[in-house]
């Protein structure tokens, strides 16, 4: 779960007034532990989100209080568990910052992560028998999710762990009579919605500054959440127009 910042670490207290205040770089090295990936272009991107308020020298050097800290915490966190996008975030942290409590139905548009290895993006790859055992499939039903092209092997015939999701759901659908070889339509949707999506940020992504990157990456999480809430809502409505007397 997202640690969630109380008031006093969303505004600041008294005491955070008077405590000795970090550079970015010092910043840096304390979230690096929690969060590796982290880095000071993703930072200023933040910053310039308005999801934190670091002071400015004189020189305009930023110093970071414990608050800061704090938030960014928050902010990096709701990212990676929850995957979160930005402006959810931010309403979460506005909400905070006026003494109320977190939009309770701010995050449901949103997919939820992937799960374990259970599905972590870097744990190792998966040889077949035990791909298909942690997904719930049969090995032909596996052996038929490749051949209809909704999973893939490397070079060694194994699968990616990050898969997993994608699996389980044919394994779900299966238990219902949903073969694979029905299945060529999803992706089919997701393949069509992706080129979409790379359409709009590929020349941002091509950019060298880690900072464009940073947004880029940031408009990739809010299109693929959007696109997911749209996919939903159209599938509910059609389902209900079938519902109907």
């Amino acid at each position: 779960m997202t640690a969630v910042p109380g008031r006093e670490d969303a505004l600041g207290d008294a005491r955070d007034q008077h405590a000795p205040r970090l550079t970015i770089g010092e910043v840096l090295a304390v979230l690096r532990d929690d969060f590796p990936d982290v880095t000071i272009s993703k930072i200023r991107y933040l910053e310039s989100e308005d999801l934190v308020h670091p002071q400015r020298t004189p020189s305009g050097y930023r110093k970071f209080s414990r608050a800061d800290v704090s938030r960014l915490r928050y902010v990096l966190a709701a990212q990676r568990d929850q995957y979160l996008p930005l402006r959810v975030i931010k309403d979460h942290l506005d909400a905070l910052d006026r003494g109320e409590p977190l939009p309770g139905a701010a995050s449901s548009t949103v997919p939820p992560p992937p799960a374990g290895t259970d599905g972590t993006p870097d744990a190792p790859p998966m040889t077949p028998e035990q791909f298909a055992r942690a997904a719930g499939l049969e090995p032909e039903q596996l052996a038929d999710c490749v051949q209809f092209g909704l999973l893939a092997t490397d070079a060694e015939g194994r699968h990616p762990a990050a898969d997993l999701p994608v699996a389980r759901a044919a394994a779900g659908l299966a238990r219902h009579g949903i073969e694979p070889r029905h299945l060529r339509v999803y992706r089919t949707g997701a393949e069509r919605e992706a080129g979409l999506v790379e359409q709009l940020v590929a020349p941002v992504l091509r950019a060298r500054s880690e900072e464009a990157r940073a947004r880029a990456t940031e408009k990739l999480r809010e299109l693929a959440a959007l696109s997911a809430q749209l996919h939903t809502a159209l599938l509910e409505a059609r389902l209900r127009d079938l519902l109907r007397p």
